[in-house]
């Protein structure tokens, strides 16, 4: 049975947690503060940690810098599970070695996907590190490994562009000369049917790249991409990439991952568009769009109704109808083209 260290400090939330864990078949060991996290985790020797940030006597950043000085726990993969949600505050947990971030609130799906993810990935390093016979301390300091190194080589030595809201990024059948990383704004990925209707395939938000067809063959874009927030942007050729994987090879795993997450959110889009209702659609883009805008409570979402109905699968006029619907009932302000969400938590229970 795989065993799960989990570190936390709220005694309900570390319960319940512990709880859906032990509910999904893994072993759990749990502590309250990061001082006796560490402890536990040099003591039982966990398959993976689970750990809150903002902790008494020792905080998270500081229990994974611990750990990761330690040859009995430094390769034991580590998952931040915090409410601070900034680009700062995940990078940081990142830079320090964390394979993974959540962010509360969470719901199992998520955290149990996180978690074998992350293990199998650890379980297919350890066998290489045994298989070579090599250390991972006698790599070079400067190789790329994860994710977040991918992304701090972008904000090193990638080209700065700016775009302001409503300009194209690129085009559908364009050269896919960049990937780019968003340092600041959000990005929509579209393409057109056959009648012309634009269907919205992806939303990119602060720290998230996007613009990858392919990371190692010259295919054209296959969306359109456009800034509907100002964006700062840093670009990476085709090229600088593919030496970057060629040299790095432990990167490619971080990237099987990104494409994997890619294609299980379309994938959870188009069951949506097929199957849900109609508020179900726009109540879920209203709060998806939310959330790439880093909305916060009570600030109102400026977004076109036909980003919105592209997102959601529904024709302009249908979703018109819904606004107005979900305005009568409390949910949500309209003014222009300003939405406010009133009831956040009425909005996630349409169905």
């Amino acid at each position: 049975m795989k065993k799960v260290l989990l570190i936390e400090d709220d005694v309900v939330l570390r319960e319940n947690t512990a709880e859906l864990l032990e509910l999904s078949g893994y072993k759990v060991e749990t502590a309250s503060n990061g001082r006796a996290g560490v402890e536990v985790a040099k003591k039982y020797q966990p398959n993976i940690i689970v750990c809150d940030i903002m902790m008494p006597e020792l905080d998270g950043y500081g229990v994974l810098d611990s750990l990761s000085k330690n040859d009995l726990t430094k390769h034991i993969p580590f998952i931040f599970l915090s409410a601070k949600t900034e680009r700062r505050d995940v990078r940081k947990g990142m830079d320090l070695g964390a394979d993974d971030y959540i962010t509360k609130p969470f719901n199992e799906e998520e955290l149990i996907s996180a978690i074998e993810s992350r293990m199998a990935k650890a379980a297919i390093l350890n066998d290489e590190r045994q298989n070579k016979g090599v250390d991972e301390e006698t790599d070079g300091n400067d190789e790329i490994r994860t994710l977040n190194d991918l992304k701090n080589f972008f904000d090193d030595n990638g080209k700065t562009f700016r775009f302001l809201r409503g300009d194209v990024i690129y085009e559908e059948g364009n050269n896919s000369n960049f990937i780019y990383l968003i340092r600041k704004g959000v990005v929509k990925n579209f393409k057109y049917d056959h009648d012309g209707k634009e269907l919205t395939t992806n939303l990119y938000q602060e720290d998230e790249l996007f613009g990858y067809t392919s990371f190692t063959q010259n295919i054209p874009y296959q969306e359109s991409a456009t800034a509907i927030k100002d964006c700062e942007l840093v670009g990476v050729s085709k090229q600088e990439l593919k030496d970057i994987i060629d040299n790095n090879h432990k990167i490619t795993l971080e990237l099987i991952q990104l494409l994997t997450d890619n294609l299980s959110g379309a994938r959870d889009q188009l069951l949506d568009m097929a199957y849900s209702s109609v508020n179900k659609k726009t109540a879920s883009t209203i709060l998806k769009f939310a959330e790439k805008l880093n909305n916060k409570s009570g600030e109102p979402i400026r977004i076109s109704r036909n980003d919105l109905a592209s997102v959601a699968g529904i024709a302009t006029e249908t979703l018109i109808r819904t606004l107005s619907s979900f305005k009568k009932d409390g949910l949500i302000e309209i003014e222009a083209r300003n939405i406010k969400i009133l009831d956040i938590q009425r909005l996630q229970q349409i169905n």
